[in-house]
């Protein structure tokens, strides 16, 4: 546990000036503060340093941030979870304790670097005698006791609706449906396009009409997002959380059956829920002040997925919530690199996720795969000046938990960061030639790619593969891959461990790849690939359904396996050593293997009779 270094040069008359800021002491006379200044202690901790457990024992002082950020538990039953606060500088903490001598808490730990002022209980306790020190304390009281009583613990999103919808038809214009707005205390208004089919507009839709000028009589059907996250009444409230952390979005509409829009919830409405640790872990990420601070809340998500997943919540909605907060991550990383650079311009570029990451399905071994496309007007001389932000933005990630690929599929390699014109002639090139330069390889990850940062529409280099049906040659290589039972061959008898990714999950999701591109389908996710594809003339609905159900059992060992490895303080992997599973498992994940090697069995058979398939490779 990182220790206190205690701060020696301290200049008393600029920490009496800064207590004076602080409330309840910015009513204590000149001479007061001096003499609290005089006898205070400064220190400084390290990130996760316990600052503070007053559930444990009685204490005789209180506390000021002077620097950093503290998180704050006020429940000693809940201290394993996600804090209950996070206080700044100038806040103080530890009061309640030290002036009432009794174990009431908190616990408090740094996040970051930071700096606390440790002040004797006896020498302030009369600035909250005062009027004002005596509300302070009050309110102090009132709000803690609001944290630890009584909460209640929803399941469904209906429990989180707490008003009806504000609803106007498409003809509304901006002023009206502004009005709208702050009748209701609103931060939107959901636009009636049809029978069952709602569009949004948001407080933000309303400051982007200011800025660019438009006119308020300006039909509301203009501007207003025609897309928005949207679940039915009924739905868990964690399948509206993952919505929020997808989309990155402020508001959710709930529908019923009927498709009538029944409330809309904001992330703010999780904090009631069960599953709000997800919501508040995101926005803590987001709203990170320093690289120290993102890594450090990032290292709660192993804790998180454990939780979920102790909690009942099926694998695959784990792992969604998890690749969202990676996508955040991702996203605050480039921020604040980008923020130390002023001479770059962070909207210059695309971040484009690949592979697992784009797919949405990253779990905790999951390496960071990652390209950049630039405005066609970029020179080779000004790509060049942005990889070193990369590789800091890989560094970043890297000392956040993520760990680098080491086959070089980053944008501080210049295969990986290219104008979206050298990503289109790129891509033709891999379709006109795919046996050459890795072009299945690089196509494979492209064609899982989502942007995540800068322009998120279809980037150009997808719009290519979006013909892909037709290039029999690449689609031959594709299905080649999709049936190549190798892996899950190799050593089958022999076996001391499982690879669970090479062995099993990679082969569904590129069975599920290339199924879905054959169906014309753009979905990532391989449960969605194998949902869209079910049924083709290649991929029954049976075989379907029991790819999905072996990834969703497959994916659930893994995640078990990665927690106890971090429970244990080891890396987590993919490879699992027999001796570790039960029997159960251990047949579970074999049983797992032979119908995942059926299925490329029945596949690779009636490839020999479609007729665009008969020149495969395969046969």
């Amino acid at each position: 546990m990182p220790a206190a270094v205690q701060v020696s040069d301290v200049d008393v008359v600029a920490l009496a000036e800064f207590l004076g800021s602080c409330p309840p002491f910015d009513s204590v006379p000149d001479d007061e503060l001096a003499r609290m200044a005089a006898h205070a202690v400064v220190e400084r901790y390290d990130a996760g340093a316990v600052i503070l457990d007053a559930f444990d024992s009685e204490v005789e002082e209180l506390f000021v941030v002077w620097e950093g950020r503290v998180d704050i538990w006020v429940h000693p039953d809940r201290v394993t979870e996600l804090p209950d606060e996070t206080r700044g500088v100038g806040d103080l903490f530890g009061f309640v304790a030290a002036i009432t001598e009794a174990a009431a808490g908190p616990r408090a730990t740094a996040v970051g670097q930071v700096t606390v002022i440790r002040l004797p209980a006896e020498l302030v306790a009369p600035a909250f005698a005062s009027r004002r020190g005596a509300r302070f304390l009050a309110q102090e009281v009132l709000s803690t006791n609001r944290r630890t009583v009584g909460m209640p613990t929803y399941t469904l999103v209906d429990d989180l609706i707490a008003r009806a919808p504000v609803v106007v038809d498409r003809s509304a214009s901006i002023e009206q449906a502004a009005s709208r707005m702050v009748a209701a205390d609103l931060g939107y208004v959901a636009v009636r396009v049809g029978p069952g089919r709602y569009g949004l507009v948001t407080d933000a839709t309303i400051r982007g009409v200011v800025a660019a000028a438009r006119p308020t009589t300006t039909p509301v059907a203009d501007v207003m997002s025609h897309d928005p996250p949207t679940v039915q009444l009924g739905a868990s409230a964690a399948e509206a959380l993952i919505k929020v952390l997808e989309r990155n979005a402020a508001f959710v509409l709930v529908t019923d059956p009927a498709g009538e829009l029944r409330g809309v919830v904001a992330p703010i409405d999780f904090v009631v829920s069960s599953t709000s640790a997800g919501a508040a872990l995101h926005e803590q990420l987001r709203r990170a002040n320093t690289v120290e601070e993102l890594q450090y809340r990032y290292r709660e998500v192993p804790r998180l997925v454990g939780d979920l997943m102790a909690r009942g919540l099926a694998s695959n909605r784990v792992i969604t919530v998890h690749s969202a907060l990676v996508d955040t991550l991702v996203r605050r990383a480039i921020q604040l690199v980008m923020q130390g650079r002023p001479d770059l311009d962070a909207d210059a570029f695309t971040w484009l996720s690949l592979g697992s990451n784009g797919r949405r399905e990253a779990v905790l071994s999951s390496d960071v795969d990652a390209a950049v496309a630039f405005a066609d007007r970029t020179t080779a001389d000004e790509i060049a000046r942005y990889r070193p932000a990369f590789a800091e933005i890989i560094d970043v990630l890297t000392g956040a938990g993520i760990k680098h690929d080491t086959h070089g599929v980053s944008p501080v390699n210049p295969e990986f960061s290219r104008t979206h014109r050298q990503w289109e002639s790129a891509a033709r090139a891999w379709l006109s030639g795919p046996t050459k330069d890795n072009a299945v390889i690089m196509t494979c990850l492209l064609v899982d790619g989502r942007p995540i940062h800068g322009d998120l529409a279809l980037p150009e280099v997808a719009r290519v593969f979006g013909d892909l049906r037709l290039h029999p040659s690449t689609m031959r290589m594709l299905l080649a891959i999709s049936v190549d039972r190798s892996d899950a061959l190799r050593g089958r008898w022999r076996r001391k461990t499982i690879d669970l990714k090479r062995q099993a999950l990679l082969p569904i999701a590129n069975v599920a790849r290339w199924a879905a591109l054959s169906a014309g389908s753009v979905a990532l996710p391989t449960p969605e690939r194998l949902h869209a594809a079910a049924g083709s003339r290649m991929l029954s609905a049976e075989d379907a359904d029991t790819l999905g159900d072996v990834f969703e059992i497959v994916q659930r060992t893994r995640l078990r396996h990665q927690l106890e490895q971090v429970e244990a303080g080891e890396p987590p992997s993919d490879v699992i050593a027999l001796r570790d599973m039960s029997t159960i498992d251990t047949s579970v994940v074999n049983d797992a293997i032979r119908e995942i090697l059926a299925v490329q069995r029945r596949m690779a058979n009636k490839a020999k009779f479609v007729p665009d398939l008969q020149d495969s490779p395969l046969v």
